[in-house]
């Protein structure tokens, strides 16, 4: 069965129904949805992983609207409601659903697979931020997530404790893999790339970057100032940060600087060399590439694993991990750790406390403990007859 490619914002749907109708007055200069949705977009081209996210989501609700032939201005209570049983259910399969191509593959679908709820409740939290801004810019004329029953439960998405992330037990076993001593018939491009590969999750555990702030890094962002290390960060939001360099991260840049063939430490000429090279040892890599080598990390380790014998609950969990665990995982280690809140929320770059304490599961064992001295009572006394 042949499938018709999905048009995507990059070729965006030309319908007449997609059209503004020329009475309709905007504070924006767009003709149709697809550019008052990249307007929107253009507002968040400074923070890249944001942006890619923000147009992921928008780009499913035009598509599917073009399906309905419906438009923004379209939308009410009813229509909202079909949207949201459409993102837990895509079909038909075969035009919504397909593995990861490039956008311009006849083949690509804007779906891999069945969205999780939380990730449906994080496309209703950002639809919702873009139809606030489409109502001030005069696009439509109402937010129909206004009338959601039950608001604060599907659109805060604050209140949800982080739960994907790597446990103790299991960032243990993968550290301890990542530094498994290489075989001497492996080769130099080997030893480079297992070097690198450690670097990549030593750095990820111990600073807590973004994807995109990996990648942007350069060797002279990390300074010494009054004998202490820092690691300066411009980051979501072009927001700028100087984070505390654990010493367990200066010992392992000090081994990357060696596998580079570099002074032991960073200088103020290496404004511009980048942190994360290729395999030449001198070009970076980008935000995709540095994506796909911790995607494949964390597939090779499962496999390790698996064939250990290890805990099926963790095998799982490495395969289902994505890049950003590893972000998750540094906070939520930091925490239980014992670091405070308020040093936590400056090393995360959060805005608000609130986004910090969804890391917080200190509590929750403690609860786990004390529930425990609530006992069923071994009785040496006979059991009751029953009742003549």
């Amino acid at each position: 069965m042949s499938v018709e490619p999905i048009p995507t914002l990059s070729a965006p749907i030309t319908t007449e129904r997609a059209l503004v109708d020329k009475q309709e007055v905007g504070r924006i200069g767009a003709q149709s949805d697809a550019e008052a949705v990249m307007a929107w977009l253009d507002e968040y081209t400074e923070s890249p992983q944001t942006w890619k996210a923000y147009r992921r989501e928008s780009e499913r609700l035009l598509l599917w609207l073009a399906s309905q032939q419906l438009r923004l201005v379209d939308i009410n209570r009813d229509i909202l409601r079909r949207f949201e049983a459409f993102l837990a259910d895509p079909q038909p399969h075969e035009q919504w659903v397909g593995p990861s191509k490039p956008r311009a593959h006849p083949a690509w679908r804007p779906f891999r697979g069945v969205l999780s709820p939380a990730s449906r409740r994080q496309s209703l939290v950002i639809l919702q931020g873009m139809f606030a801004w489409l109502v001030e810019a005069g696009w439509v004329h109402h937010n129909p997530f206004r009338l959601m029953r039950d608001k604060s439960r599907r659109l805060n998405n604050q209140t949800q404790r982080i739960e994907r992330y790597l446990e103790s037990d299991l960032w243990a076993w993968l550290w301890a893999w990542l530094n498994r001593p290489l075989g001497k018939e492996e080769g130099g491009r080997a030893h480079f790339e297992h070097a690198r590969q450690r670097f990549i999750f030593a750095f990820a555990y111990l600073l807590a970057p973004r994807i995109s702030e990996m990648a942007n890094t350069q060797m002279g962002d990390f300074q010494r100032s009054e004998g202490r290390w820092w690691w300066n960060v411009v980051g979501k939001g072009s927001k700028v940060a100087r984070i505390p360099l654990p010493d367990d991260m200066l010992s392992c840049l000090r081994e990357w600087r060696y596998a580079l063939d570099l002074p032991e430490h960073p200088s103020e000429l290496e404004a511009h060399a980048p942190l994360l090279r290729a395999l030449d040892g001198q070009r970076g890599i980008g935000n995709n590439q540095l994506y796909r080598l911790i995607s494949a990390t964390f597939q090779q380790a499962a496999q390790a694993l698996e064939e250990e014998d290890g805990s099926s609950h963790y095998i799982s969990a490495l395969r289902n991990a994505t890049p950003h665990w590893l972000r998750h995982t540094a906070i939520t280690h930091q925490a239980q750790s014992g670091i405070s809140l308020r040093h936590l929320a400056e090393s995360a770059r959060h805005a608000r406390l609130e986004t910090t304490s969804r890391y917080l599961h200190t509590e929750d064992n403690e609860w786990h403990r004390e529930q425990q001295r609530h006992r069923l009572a071994i009785s040496e006394t006979p059991p009751l007859s029953r009742r003549q």
